[in-house]
């Protein structure tokens, strides 16, 4: 299946065209979905755009599945992108042309040491998952293929030292991981810093590993998955006239933020000029709390409220009129003002809020309640305390709808017969009451009831 069989040319030409190969500029370790739906998402559209000019190399590490389905589509598939933005439904359908190509880290190696030795290479991306970004002592090949991703890289690294010798400070790369790790440039660096030590490599390639190469933090946000459900898969592969099996879906919102101070990276990572959801500052610490308050915390909060309330998925609890005027304000008069600061401006508050409102209304994603409640204490404690503390040192005010949703969460525990002692969390004497007072009522009443009596007194 090649490109003549999945683009009319005429149609393409017209529209973007004519395709040509471009330098491979990308090196890319993972052929997962979440790669697929956001960096080559981005530099596909800046392909497009005449911004980036630059196609993507990916390697497969895992010994599970194969690339037969890239070879047999030439490295093209179609990305959907369905959801909710301002309230209305989206539902898009892209071309991907960014790969150039799938090398296999076990057969190709060497393939992949000859591209890391291409003036023309500039970025490196990786999603091994939070279990690729370790430190293995036992991996120390540098020639035949490394076990572990951090060796891979190291070895990538090493033979481009090598190869361009005297003149290697023109040619650092900017190392982009996108594993969901807190600062995970800074810990994959030291992860390559520490493999490199182990090996006895030279002080002066230790050192152009420091200062010629840019390992930047990341943070990347966007609900990517595979096929679409059986029906609609069907009917779009009738329009099209093939099967396409490396097919994606997404939601329309997407966040890549770049943390990096150097002017020469951000010049690199010309592909941000094509797409606001990229995002390259030297700081990206306001995007990371926005998404653990306003996102994160918001599903934690409202987790065993919504089960209570007899909502399996985040949508369907979302269709209805209470629960959704009830997540809004406790977004609005609760969380909001906790989140505000010096970084965080209400602008940026509020243009978050309505795409997490948007978000939590795609009808596309089937996103359990279930699944979010797992890990539900240390989530409390990661995502929510903080909150609950800001809020009543700013106001001297009990926060009701955060003690609603954290009664719901004990009344929740009991439920399921797993009883959970108060006294664990960091909660003052008057949020604690008000817990009680609330978790009284529930048991009472119904949590419909209480979520409706909230709803009332706000009107």
């Amino acid at each position: 299946m090649g490109r003549s069989n999945l683009y009319n040319k005429e149609r393409y030409e017209a529209r973007n065209g004519i395709l040509k190969p471009l330098p491979e500029k990308v090196l890319q370790f993972g052929t997962g979905v979440l790669l697929r739906g956001l960096p080559d998402f981005f530099i596909d559209k800046a392909n497009k755009k005449g911004i980036f000019n630059g196609s993507v190399v990916v390697v497969k590490s895992t010994t599970t599945g194969g690339i037969i389905d890239f070879e047999q589509q030439d490295n093209l598939y179609h990305h959907v992108v369905k959801g909710v933005v301002d309230g209305k439904e989206v539902n898009e359908i892209y071309e991907n042309t960014s790969i150039s190509r799938v090398l296999v880290a076990s057969s190709q190696w060497q393939e992949i040491i000859t591209l890391s030795q291409s003036p023309a290479l500039k970025i490196v991306l990786s999603n091994t998952t939070e279990a690729g970004l370790v430190f293995d002592p036992n991996d120390t090949e540098l020639i035949l293929t490394p076990s572990s991703f951090p060796g891979k890289l190291l070895s990538v690294l090493w033979h481009r030292w090598i190869h361009f010798a005297e003149k290697a400070n023109e040619f650092g790369l900017v190392i982009l991981p996108t594993e969901l790790v807190p600062d995970n440039g800074h810990v994959l660096k030291k992860i390559i810093l520490d493999l490199a030590t182990l090996q006895q490599l030279p002080n002066e390639f230790i050192f152009w590993l420091n200062e010629y190469n840019d390992f930047c933090n990341t943070l990347v946000d966007r609900i990517v998955t595979g096929n679409l459900p059986a029906e609609e898969q069907e009917s779009l592969e009738n329009e099209l006239g093939y099967q396409d099996h490396l097919l994606i879906t997404s939601e329309p919102f997407a966040l890549w933020a770049i943390e990096t101070n150097k002017q020469s990276t951000a010049d690199t990572l010309s592909f941000a000029q094509a797409d606001d959801g990229i995002v390259v500052a030297p700081s990206i610490s306001k995007f990371r709390e926005l998404k653990l308050r306003l996102l994160n915390g918001t599903h934690t909060f409202c987790c065993a409220l919504a089960i209570l309330l007899g909502y399996e998925t985040v949508k369907e609890s979302m269709s209805n009129i209470n629960f959704r005027k009830f997540i809004t304000q406790l977004l609005e008069n609760e969380i909001a003002p906790c989140v505000q600061g010096d970084d965080i401006s209400i602008s940026d508050i509020r243009h978050f809020q309505n795409v997490v409102l948007d978000r939590f209304s795609n009808p596309t994603i089937e996103h359990q309640w279930k699944s979010i409640a797992l890990n539900y204490i240390e989530k409390i404690k990661m995502r929510n305390l903080f909150l609950i503390e800001k809020y009543q040192q700013l106001t001297h005010k009990v926060p009701v709808a955060m003690s609603i949703c954290v009664a719901a969460f004990f009344v929740y525990q009991e439920q399921l017969c797993q009883q959970v002692d108060m006294s664990q969390f960091a909660f003052d004497t008057t949020f604690k009451d008000s817990v009680h007072k609330v978790m009284t009522s529930i048991q009472q009443n119904g949590m419909q009831m209480v979520v409706n009596e909230f709803i009332n007194n706000k009107a």
